[in-house]
C-alpha cells in the first residue's frame, strides 16, 4: 500500500543550502550529545574514578529533572516574539554558554574529595542540560516553522540526522586520538572539548544566519498554560511519539555508552570505538539517500518499523561470535541499515503531532509540543545512561582494574546485545499504534479549509 503524504499547497521554495544549513545545527548539538552518550560514563568511571553505580544514579536524576526543564523551555519558546523570530534568538544567544558548559563537565577538580567531585559533576551536568534544552528545543521547533509541508519537513529532518551522524563520527573518531595527543590526562579532555565546542558555536551561527521562519504565527495570540496542557492531554499521537522516543533513546544511550566498554574488554582494544561507530553510522548515512523517497511512498512509520526488525537481526548476528571483530563489524553494519529509518523519522514525528493537535483542539503550540521530543530524548537517555551504570555496578565492574571479573564481562554483554533487543521489540509495539501518516493528508486539507 502506498501512502501519499505530500501536501503541495504547503510547499516552500527551498534549496540544498536551506537543508544543509539546518543540518549543521544537529552536528553542533552532537558534539556535546554524542559525547555524553559515548564517553561521559567512561570518563567519570575510568578517568575521574567515580563508581559506576553512583554515576548511573546521577544520570537518571539529572535527565529526569531535565525533562521538566524541557517543558518550561518549550513554553518559553511559544511565548518568544522577536525580530529574529520565535526560535532563532535562542540559538544566537545560547551558543556560547552551551559551549562553555560543555567544557565544564570535563573540568572536574582533580584534588577534591570524592564527595566534592560528585557534587561538582551533579551541578555542572545539570546546568549543562538546561543550556542543552535552550538550544535543542528551539532548534527542533524551527523545523515546524520553516515549512508546513510534511515531505519537506521530513527532508529537513533527514538532512538534520545526516549531519548529526557526521558529528557523531567526528566525536567518536577524534576524541580519543585528541585526548592521547594532548597527553592522555584529564586536562587533555578539557582541551579536546574546548576545540570541539568552539566549532559547535560556529555551526550554530550558520543555522541562525541560513534559516527563515516562514510559518507565521500571530504575535498577539496568548494561550493560557491551562489551555495548552489540556490540548496536550487530547493529543494522543503526541503521547505515543513521546513514549516511543523514550524507549528509542534508552536503546540509543545503551548502544553509545556500551560500545567503548565492549571494545576495551570484549574485543580488547578501546581504539576500535571509532571503527565500530563508523561501521554502524556509514550505513545510516547511505540509507538517508533513499529514505526520503521511501517515507513519501510508504509512510515513515512503516519504514521505521522495518528498520527495527533489521536492527534486531543485527543484534542476533552478534551472538554468532560475540568476541570476533569481523562478526561484530558485520552486525554493526546491519544494525546501521536498520537504524537509518529510525534516525530519519523519529524527530519528524513531532511536527506532525503539532498539526494534528491544531486540527483536534484548535490550539497550536509548537514549542510545548515539540518539547515532547526533547523530553522523551532526555528521559530515555537518562534511563539508558543510568541503566549502563547500574548494570555495570550489578556486574561488579571496577574501572581501576585492567582485567574485569566474569560477572562484569557478562554485564557488558547485557548492555551491548540483550537489553537492546528488548528495546527494539517495545519500539515496534509503539510504532504499530502510531497511524498518523494515513490521516495526515486529510488533516492538512481540513486546516487549509479553516484558514480560508
Amino acid at each position: 500500500m502506498e501512502i501519499n503524504t505530500n501536501s503541495t499547497s504547503f510547499k516552500e521554495k527551498l534549496g540544498f543550502t536551506d537543508y544543509v544549513g539546518f543540518g549543521f545545527g544537529d552536528m553542533a548539538v552532537n558534539f556535546t550529545f554524542a559525547s555524553l552518550g559515548m564517553f561521559v560514563v567512561f570518563f567519570y568511571t575510568d578517568v575521574v574514578g567515580i563508581s559506576a553505580g553512583i554515576i548511573g544514579t546521577l544520570m537518571l536524576f539529572s535527565r529526569s529533572f531535565d525533562g521538566i526543564i524541557d517543558l518550561v523551555i518549550g513554553g518559553l519558546v511559544d511565548k518568544t516574539h522577536s525580530r529574529w523570530g520565535k526560535t532563532r534568538p535562542w540559538l544566537l544567544f545560547g551558543a556560547i554558554p552551551f559551549a562553555l558548559l560543555t567544557i565544564s563537565i570535563f573540568a572536574v577538580p582533580a584534588n577534591w574529595s570524592e564527595t566534592a567531585k560528585v557534587i561538582y559533576i551533579f551541578l555542572s551536568y545539570n546546568i549543562l542540560m538546561i543550556a542543552f534544552s535552550s538550544i535543542a528545543i528551539p532548534y527542533g521547533t524551527l523545523n515546524s516553522l520553516v515549512t508546513r509541508d510534511q515531505h519537506q519537513r521530513e527532508t529537513f529532518n533527514l538532512f538534520r540526522m545526516f549531519m548529526a551522524q557526521i558529528g557523531v563520527l567526528i566525536v567518536t573518531n577524534a576524541t580519543m586520538p585528541m585526548v592521547n595527543f594532548f597527553g592522555n590526562k584529564q586536562v587533555s579532555w578539557v582541551i579536546t572539548y574546548t576545540i570541539l565546542s568552539a566549532i559547535s558555536v560556529v555551526l550554530l551561527m550558520i543555522v541562525f544566519k541560513s534559516q527563515k521562519e516562514r510559518v507565521q504565527v500571530s504575535a498577539t495570540a496568548k494561550i493560557p498554560l491551562k489551555t495548552s496542557l489540556k490540548a496536550i492531554g487530547k493529543n494522543k499521537y503526541w503521547w505515543i511519539a513521546t513514549i516511543f522516543f523514550i524507549i528509542y533513546s534508552i536503546g540509543y544511550a545503551l548502544n553509545q555508552g556500551s560500545t567503548i566498554y565492549y571494545a576495551k574488554y570484549i574485543l580488547h582494544n578501546d581504539g576500535l570505538v571509532g571503527i565500530l561507530t563508523m561501521g554502524y553510522l556509514i550505513p545510516v548515512l547511505i540509507g538517508f539517500v533513499v529514505i526520503s523517497k521511501l517515507f513519501s511512498k510508504y509512510g515513515k512509520t512503516r519504514i521505521m518499523l522495518y528498520g527495527s526488525l533489521v536492527s534486531i537481526a543485527g543484534y542476533l548476528i552478534t551472538l554468532i561470535a560475540p568476541s570476533n571483530f569481523e562478526i561484530v563489524m558485520i552486525a554493526q553494519i546491519i544494525k546501521g541499515f536498520g537504524q537509518g529509518p529510525l534516525l530519519g523519522g523519529v524527530w519528524a514525528m513531532f511536527p506532525d503531532t503539532i498539526e494534528y493537535g491544531e486540527w483536534k483542539t484548535h490550539v497550536r503550540i509548537e514549542g510545548l509540543l515539540y518539547s515532547g521530543g526533547s523530553l522523551g530524548q532526555k528521559i530515555g537517555v537518562g534511563l539508558g545512561t543510568a541503566l549502563t551504570g547500574w548494570v555495570l555496578a550489578w556486574g561488579h565492574y571496577n574501572g581501576a582494574l585492567a582485567n574485569q571479573s566474569v560477572s562484569a564481562i557478562n554485564s557488558i554483554y547485557q548492555l551491548f546485545i540483550y537489553i537492546p533487543i528488548i528495546i527494539y521489540i517495545l519500539q515496534i509495539i509503539m510504532l504499530r499504534m502510531y497511524d498518523l501518516d494515513k490521516k495526515y493528508p486529510k488533516i492538512m486539507r481540513d486546516l487549509a479549509m479553516r484558514r480560508q
